[in-house]
């Protein structure tokens, strides 16, 4: 059964959500599912913006026949080749061999790649801030390289001020009904969502989201359809801000700390229990802790870019790093972060060595101020200790 909704004059919501996905990407857990997000103009030209994964392939194509009763697709707009939004292209195009592929080169050099159909005679090549007139349409096509695909652009509704901004500005999670971001109360049900979405996805380049935030602040944008998560056509400054904030990698919020630990027999996790109460005796609040063998990387990392001070600890294993914390460190410094407070906390019973592995990939990492005394703990914290965990505590709470 169709789906669809009118979100402004003749421009309709087809897309879908998939509530059975397990994986993104299959890296990112996505309990609470994903919507894969569709467009389409039924003007004097009837034009599609991106397709949807082929999860969503039978609803979409509903969909799609829906709106258009009988008449031809004129035009398909491919902001981004990805699979999960063009995987439905071909199947699309052999309902309507008529239609035209809108794309830029790098657009169709990767279509290429996927897809064996004729691309050559439906081309329409844009480049940047071209301006097609289609019917009573009028697009501008601006290119958004490394948004996360090299081929990524946004296209700019003249007449109606609205951004089709590709994966920017997306979410986890699927859409049940309301599909506005004004609809739901997005701050506490869905930041954390779209934080870790952006984080992970899109967070290794924040230089290139600068980019085209600034290409597009000459703009004026009167809604943003992402091709995840919900729509905005309110308070559009909120969500333009956090990927501003995002994409500097400043701290959403400086003096939240975050502990992330590994601990094998529980000795480990005894020692940062302690360090969180000294914490909190010092007036910290808003302490957060992870264990790094049972919470997924992505929520971790999710998290490192909204505080502004981060304790590591982990136990020595074969004589190395214990492999999951090495894997969190490892992607932290794939997504770039940087301009934080750390400290490092190590354990072992002999050969101790994972501070200097933990300590040697955070320097590796942008304007991280370390704690200048790596904590060791021999297989337990003891009661002599306790004063220099102090010292930790005094460092990240100043």
């Amino acid at each position: 059964m169709y789906s669809i909704k009118e979100i402004d004059e003749k421009l309709y919501y087809v897309g879908a959500s998939d509530r059975r996905l397990a994986l993104f990407e299959n890296i990112y857990p996505i309990p609470e599912g994903v919507s894969y997000n569709s467009y389409l103009y039924n003007g004097e030209k009837t034009i599609l913006f991106d397709c949807v994964d082929s999860s969503v392939e039978a609803q979409f194509m509903e969909n799609i026949e829906k709106v258009l009763q009988g008449r031809p697709l004129d035009y398909i707009v491919v902001n981004h080749m990805e699979p999960d939004h063009c995987e439905t292209l071909q199947v699309v195009l052999i309902r309507h061999p008529e239609a035209k592929l809108i794309g830029n080169n790098k657009t169709f050099t990767i279509m290429k790649q996927f897809f064996t159909f004729d691309v050559d005679s439906r081309m329409v090549v844009v480049k940047e801030g071209d301006v097609l007139e289609l019917g009573d349409k009028k697009l501008a096509f601006y290119m958004a390289p490394m948004v996360h695909w090299p081929e990524v652009m946004v296209c700019y509704d003249v007449d109606k001020k609205a951004l089709f901004s590709a994966d920017a500005f997306g979410t986890f999670g699927d859409l049940s009904g309301n599909i506005f971001a004004d609809e739901l109360d997005f701050d506490r049900e869905w930041l954390d969502s779209a934080r870790r979405y952006y984080t992970n996805i899109v967070g290794k380049y924040g230089m290139q989201v600068q980019s085209a935030l600034k290409k597009l602040s000459g703009l004026e944008i009167k809604s943003i359809y992402p091709l995840h998560g919900p729509l905005w056509r309110e308070n559009l400054e909120y969500i333009i801000g956090k990927y501003d904030l995002w994409s500097s990698y400043k701290p959403e919020e400086k003096d939240h700390v975050l502990i992330a630990y590994a601990s094998i027999y529980g000795n480990t996790q005894s020692a940062v229990s302690y360090l969180a109460d000294k914490l909190q005796e010092k007036g910290v609040k808003n302490i957060v802790t992870y264990d790094v063998s049972s919470t997924d990387p992505s929520y971790i990392l999710s998290d490192a870019f909204k505080v502004g001070k981060i304790i590591f600890a982990s136990p020595t294993y074969n004589a190395g790093l214990f492999p999951k914390m090495e894997t969190l460190l490892t992607e932290l410094k794939a997504h770039n972060l940087k301009d934080r407070k750390v400290a490092i906390i190590e354990n072992g019973s002999w050969a101790i060595s994972a501070g200097k592995h933990m300590l040697e990939i955070l320097s590796s990492m942008k304007n991280m101020e370390i704690y200048d005394k790596i904590f060791t703990i021999k297989s337990s914290l003891k009661e002599e200790q306790l004063e220099d965990f102090d010292k930790i505590a005094e460092f990240i709470a100043e």
